[in-house]
């Protein structure tokens, strides 16, 4: 009979601890993203809606009859949402495909939203964004995407903090919200958001301005969205949650952005911008304060 040395305890003892380490982290990995169900729910259109891949997916349906939304289950307040979505293909001119959050409080609503306008065949994809904060909008920023985003998935981040809020496309930010309270600006950070998303049709300003109807022929519409992921404090939740330093969105990475994210910021605003509302002299004569404020 074989007897184990010092060493081969040794060994065995090692391989042991590689192997529960690669199960825990792999546990950790499947923890999150989250399946469809866990953090969202239907709020328009249950059957315009249908669960893919066990929920770990889902496809938007927009028709002639209605298109549909869905909404978190809870409500929060700072922190990071995502979502990988694959987005209309083809002529989907006058379609918005819409991820966004909101405050959901009427007229003193905070809001930041990433919304898709769709395109006739060809033409670049147009995500627009804008930001509300106690009430007031008007902060729309157009930028034309430098890829298809319908013929694969690809991720779109919020990130909120108290710092500023940033608008990511695979990790490279489009747009920059920040904090400047100091100046007499207001920032949304005392109302939690919900996180929502919806697929609907709005070809009287969608596209073009409203010059490109939908052509219901090429309907059903459909978006898909996979690897749904919050982490923020979620509201009602420990009351010094929203102002812990410790949260990961707060540290010092995520203050301001790197110098490698400020040269891909300025990169897309230069090539890719197509509208500012910063620099639209017809709607803002004076140019809005928080517009000088940088990045």
């Amino acid at each position: 009979m074989a007897t184990l040395t010092s060493s081969s305890l040794k060994n065995s003892a090692i391989i042991l601890i590689l192997l529960y380490g690669l199960t825990f982290s792999l546990s950790v990995v499947s923890a999150r993203p989250a399946t469809f169900l866990q953090d969202f729910k239907v709020t328009w259109s249950d059957s315009h809606i249908k669960q893919l891949d066990g929920g770990r997916g889902i496809q938007l349906i927009l028709d002639q009859n209605s298109g549909c939304g869905f909404a978190s289950r809870s409500k929060y307040l700072f922190g990071s949402v995502s979502m990988k979505i694959k987005l209309v293909p083809g002529d989907s001119a006058g379609t918005v495909t819409a991820f966004y959050m909101n405050s959901d409080t009427d007229n003193v609503r905070d809001e930041l939203d990433f919304e898709f306008l769709g395109n006739r065949t060809g033409q670049p994809y147009t995500v627009q964004t804008n930001v509300y904060v106690h009430g007031k909008g008007d902060k729309e920023q157009r930028v034309n995407l430098w890829f298809d985003p319908s013929a694969d998935f690809h991720t779109y981040t919020i990130l909120w903090n108290h710092h500023h809020a940033v608008f990511s496309v695979d990790g490279i930010p489009i747009r920059v919200y920040k904090n400047n309270e100091a100046r007499g600006i207001p920032f949304p950070k005392f109302q939690p958001m919900g996180v929502y998303s919806t697929l609907w049709e709005a070809d009287d300003w969608a596209t073009r301005g409203g010059l490109e109807k939908i052509n219901w022929s090429k309907s059903p519409f459909y978006a898909y969205y996979k690897d749904f992921d919050i982490e923020g404090c979620a509201m009602p939740g420990p009351a010094n949650c929203a102002n812990n330093p410790r949260n990961w969105w707060e540290g010092a990475t995520y203050k301001q952005l790197s110098p490698a994210q400020a040269r891909q910021y300025r990169w897309v605003r230069m090539n890719n911008m197509i509208y500012d509302y910063c620099t639209d002299k017809s709607r803002n004569p004076v140019t809005p304060p928080e517009c000088m404020a940088g990045i």
